[in-house]
């Protein structure tokens, strides 16, 4: 599976550990059902690095599916208002129209991707549908274009009905035309907050202050990447000029420490942060909302990829994602991946990584050659792009000193009921050295969500950075598909 060399400058190949053919998980090759018709590329996410990644390998000639948990294509950047209301993301409009030849799967959430024991062939298994009837896709090469999840840091009362996530509040926005209160604080840290506050105080909401754990001063040590996109200039200039308009106050290096009411959110309590992000004792204060939108960036989504073991690597904002090389590809030969799985970037460092993925891939599976120039452009898009999102996660890295805010009777696990002094207990008292042992004494991380909410949480307190997701099943499935699977006998 070679790319053509003069395409796109390959990485140094001792930054991408080899993939190990016989940890990559293989199906019995007498078991893979043959009345699975096979196609060449299998895209796993639709949102816009799956899009654009669709579309080109399709204007490419391969067979392409495109699979995706959500009912209409163009993830979280994109999301669609509610069919009721007639309505859709103009970019997205523009991409789907590339995709007229690409099998879209709308509501199949794979669950797991495996080798069929053959080479270059895979099994996706998925979970589709309100039924959750079970789909499997055969392809000789698969993108995983995942996207990524919030990182929440708990604090008193965050639990409380009122508290949302940020990209939450911009969801229910965006697929709803529902604001999350009337009078709403935003806070946490990354340029979503600017983003989210903007368009909650434009649809009417009343947004007293957004509060901000980073300095945006942490920019000007990166002013090179800052030059060259001064789109992102441009845009951050919209927002802060949003706020003015709307009268929300910027609190730089500040968070909000507590939240409080009886049934639902009444106030937060907003604290000053020293550098480390520990509050400033004396200095909180409170702000009355009945909403309260929160986040402190994004999270790849990595669970297929590191169950077939692709190689992951550490983000200036101390966040796994994917190792890849300069064609996209994963350190498993077979799988590429393109957008936030690579590292939170954005919707246009997505739409390059997914046009270079496909390329690639069609140059690999069947020697299709693209036009080098718009290669050559793309490249340079997504190195100019991938700094500026560099320089992003760097400014906003948490700093150590948020876990001060945590009292010891903060849920840190929603779903198991986990407080911050179990988990303190777990490692000052029974000698817990990592989150997987604290998992194992106190069930942090064994709910629902799987860790996906707490995980960071709960690895911060036992000392450590947080590792990549490795998780068997990728999301809930029927037992009844298991026993389903060719060979479970």
């Amino acid at each position: 599976m070679s790319a053509d060399p003069a395409a796109v400058p390959a990485a140094d190949p001792a930054a991408v550990p080899a993939a190990d053919p016989a940890a990559v998980p293989a199906a019995d090759p007498a078991a893979v059902p043959a009345a699975v018709p096979a196609v060449d590329l299998a895209v796993v996410g639709a949102g816009p690095a799956g899009l654009a990644a669709a579309a080109t390998a399709a204007a490419l000639g391969l067979r392409v599916t495109l699979l995706d948990a959500g009912e209409r294509v163009g993830g979280q950047i994109y999301r669609h208002p509610a069919p009721g209301l007639g309505t859709a993301h103009p970019r997205v409009r523009r991409l789907t129209r590339r995709t007229g030849s690409v099998t879209h799967l709308p509501a199949h959430h794979v669950w797991t991707v495996v080798r069929t024991g053959e080479a270059c062939d895979w099994l996706l298994h998925a979970v589709a549908g309100p039924e959750e009837t079970p789909a499997t896709v055969r392809a000789a090469a698969v993108l995983l274009a995942t996207g990524a999840y919030e990182r929440q840091l708990p604090f008193a009362g965050w639990t409380l009905p009122g508290v949302v996530g940020a990209g939450g509040a911009q969801a229910m926005l965006k697929s709803g035309l529902v604001l999350p209160g009337r009078r709403v604080v935003v806070a946490g840290s990354g340029p979503l907050l600017l983003a989210v506050a903007s368009s909650l105080a434009a649809a009417g909401a009343r947004v007293p202050a957004l509060v901000e754990a980073a300095d945006y001063t942490a920019y000007a040590r990166h002013a090179p990447a800052l030059l060259r996109n001064p789109g992102k200039l441009a845009e951050a200039a919209r927002h802060g000029g949003a706020l003015l308009r709307h009268h929300t106050r910027l609190l730089t290096r500040h968070a909000v420490t507590a939240a409080h009411g009886t049934t639902r959110l009444e106030a937060v309590t907003v604290s000053r942060l020293d550098p480390d992000w520990r509050p400033a004792p004396g200095s909180g204060r409170r702000i009355p909302c009945d909403a309260l939108a929160v986040g402190h960036g994004l999270v790849p989504q990595l669970e297929l990829a590191t169950a077939l073991g692709c190689a992951t690597r550490r983000t200036p904002d101390g966040t796994p994602a994917l190792e890849l090389d300069g064609r996209q590809r994963t350190s498993v030969p077979g799988i590429w991946a393109a957008g936030e799985t690579a590292g939170i970037g954005g919707a246009e460092l997505a739409l390059a990584q997914g046009e270079i993925a496909a390329a690639d891939i069609a140059y690999a599976l069947h020697g299709t050659r693209r036009d080098p120039r718009r290669t050559a452009t793309l490249v340079r898009r997504r190195a100019r792009l991938r700094a500026f999102a560099d320089t992003m996660a760097a400014a906003h890295r948490p700093g150590p000193g948020w876990t001060d805010w945590l009292g010891g009777t903060t849920e840190v696990c929603r779903c198991e009921e986990v407080t911050a002094d179990r988990i303190r207990a777990a490692v000052t008292t029974l000698g817990a050295r990592d989150a997987r042992t604290v998992k194992l004494l106190t069930r942090a991380g064994m709910g629902w969500c799987q860790g996906r909410m707490c995980g960071q949480a709960v690895a911060r307190l036992a000392g450590e950075e947080p590792a990549p997701d490795r998780r068997p099943l990728s999301c809930p499935v029927p037992l009844s598909h298991l026993a389903q699977l060719p060979g479970a006998e």
